[in-house]
């Protein structure tokens, strides 16, 4: 395990992970004993060279992992302020994937219309008024800054609009089921310098109201739109800190490499 210093977070603690480990298929050691706290209502940016753990840990706490069989965690992720682990066997990974939404690495919409795709998480909820739905929806896609673009074709298929359009969808989807907090895997791997500045402008914007994880090969991208950076290598986090620290005087050597371009 590699020690960290302990860090007082300006914000009140939304998620505490604590002595996390994770196996893939019981055997593979992907994640060793993380431990970390992410702010409410900040960014967290999750930084590091390609198969350290980054997107493990931001799987775990909507419990991706459970979809395949053999995958196996140890240790917590409490979410305050009721102070549940997510990853209990007594809680359904359904109700957690309602409170922690995911926007993926690529846009994927669903092959429905807009309003289909951003009505998908209020239906499996439950939700049937279609009052309630139409006024979730609208309110999904205004936060996604997509409102003003869509408005008018609603029940065009998602696969019409631009690439950027589309992961802003998805982000509306996400937005939806009001989440507390929002992963982000390389959301704008995929889009062009555009879309990308787009994307982090809204994630500025999302922050206001939700708690944010990102996961970014984009050193840059994390310095411009995270509070705090943790740092990962070979699944252990080497350093976690405000992000102005992490890149300007990191405390651990490893972390001073990566973030000059040594190394990954």
């Amino acid at each position: 395990m590699v020690e960290t210093k302990s860090l007082i977070l300006e914000r009140p603690i939304k998620a505490a992970v604590n002595y996390l480990n994770f196996y893939y298929g019981g055997k593979v050691h992907a994640l060793k004993d993380i431990n970390m706290s992410i702010g409410d209502k900040q960014v967290t940016a999750l930084i590091g060279p390609s198969g350290c753990g980054k997107t493990t840990l931001l799987r775990c706490f909507n419990r991706m992992h459970d979809l395949y069989p053999g995958n196996r965690y140890r240790g917590e992720i409490t979410l305050d302020p009721d102070g549940i682990n997510l990853l209990s066997n007594k809680v359904d990974p359904i109700e957690v994937r309602m409170r922690i939404s995911m926007v993926f690495q690529r846009p994927n919409p669903f092959p429905k219309s807009i309003y289909e795709n951003v009505a998908y998480g209020l239906r499996v909820r439950g939700e049937s008024k279609r009052g309630v739905i139409d006024e979730k929806v609208e309110k999904a896609l205004r936060n996604a800054a997509l409102w003003d673009e869509v408005k008018d074709r609603l029940r065009d298929l998602a696969f019409n609009l631009s690439g950027g359009q589309q992961q802003r969808l998805c982000i509306a989807r996400a937005l939806a089921t009001d989440p507390e907090i929002v992963l982000f895997d390389e959301p704008t791997s995929a889009l062009d310098p555009i879309a990308t500045a787009s994307i982090e402008e809204l994630i500025a914007q999302l922050k206001e109201t939700v708690t944010i994880l990102i996961v970014t090969h984009s050193m840059q991208q994390a310095a411009r739109v995270s509070d705090y950076t943790a740092f990962m290598y070979l699944g252990e986090l080497v350093e976690f800190d405000k992000t102005e620290a992490i890149f300007n005087y990191p405390s651990n050597k490893k972390t001073a490499d990566y973030v000059s371009g040594r190394f990954g």
